[in-house]
């Protein structure tokens, strides 16, 4: 018997660059083979995702909301089933699948199935900046300008890692504005200037680029990364160590580690990323914990998280 016999897949036709064809037969098609009743919704383009799968999981009456999609679509439907208090499910279809490829859910469609019918129920701990849900990170600063220069260069030359690496360099060479923040750190308060500030919530992530903090991050805190170099050269050099895993704390970072992290940048409103979405939030930042977990169905094996 299948581990979840009814589901609610919402699913982004936009995410990723896969290239197999009429996506929702095929995922329908596949629920069918391995015995799970489906409702399949695809929201347009203008909708809030979160209230659109809220709202699809009420009309399906499933047991579980599966994400069908790249990170910020699996953030969205994380949101809206740890708020409707029912289990998610997971079938990647982004650039990078980080959320999947650390809880080592398969990437490919006929995997993934195979984990909802045949796995098991995983506490996940989801973080939250002012309230919105992230799973892998949130930043303030040089990459939400880099989310702005890489969706311009997807509309021209389609979704892949390639273009989305290519997004970072343009976006670095023309950036000018560091950030004067003011921080306070598990009630510790200091201040800086810098062009980012990245909070990371994903050990895969920061072991997949050969960072520090993972641990850290599995014991519930967080792994806040501020970038030493102002100027565009610096933070060229900056990335381009981080793609090879050279980067080091120190001398291209800082790495502060804490449980409540709150920004203040000195105005109203300040452009936050996260997990590879950008939205306007009204100042001071508040980066936490949700106070419950969520459950995610994952391979039968525990993984780190």
């Amino acid at each position: 018997m299948p581990a979840v016999r009814n589901v609610c897949v919402i699913l982004n036709e936009r995410s990723g660059d896969h290239s197999e064809g009429d996506r929702r037969a095929r995922i329908s098609a596949l629920l069918d083979e391995a015995g799970i009743e489906s409702k399949i919704a695809v929201p347009s383009g203008d909708e809030d995702l979160v209230v659109f799968a809220r709202k699809s999981l009420e009309q399906s009456g499933a047991e579980m909301l599966v994400a069908a999609g790249g990170d910020g679509t699996i953030a969205a439907v994380a949101a809206a089933s740890h708020d409707a208090g029912v289990p998610m499910g997971v079938i990647p279809q982004g650039t990078f699948n980080y959320f999947a490829r650390g809880l080592e859910i398969p990437e490919d469609m006929e995997g993934a199935i195979e984990v909802l019918a045949t796995g098991r129920l995983h506490d996940m701990p989801l973080g939250e900046v002012n309230g919105e849900v992230f799973l892998n990170n949130t930043s303030l600063g040089v990459y939400p300008l880099i989310l702005q220069r890489r969706e311009s260069i997807y509309e021209r030359w389609g979704r892949s890692r390639l273009a989305a690496y290519w997004s970072v360099i343009l976006a670095l060479t023309g950036f000018r504005r560091p950030l004067k923040l003011r921080l306070t750190l598990d009630g510790r308060e200091e201040r800086l200037r810098t062009p980012l500030a990245f909070v990371a919530k994903s050990a895969y992530q920061l072991e997949r680029f050969n960072l520090d903090g993972a641990d850290a991050i599995r014991d519930g805190h967080f792994a806040l990364f501020t970038a030493k170099g102002e100027r565009s050269i610096d933070l060229v050099r900056t990335a381009l160590k981080l793609a090879g895993g050279s980067a080091q704390n120190g001398s291209d970072f800082d790495l502060q580690i804490a449980r409540d992290i709150t920004i203040h940048t000195g105005r109203k409103h300040t452009l936050v990323a996260r997990d590879g979405e950008k939205t306007l939030m009204k100042t001071p930042i508040r980066i936490r914990l949700r106070d419950a977990p969520l459950q995610v169905m994952v391979p039968g094996t525990q993984p780190e998280q």
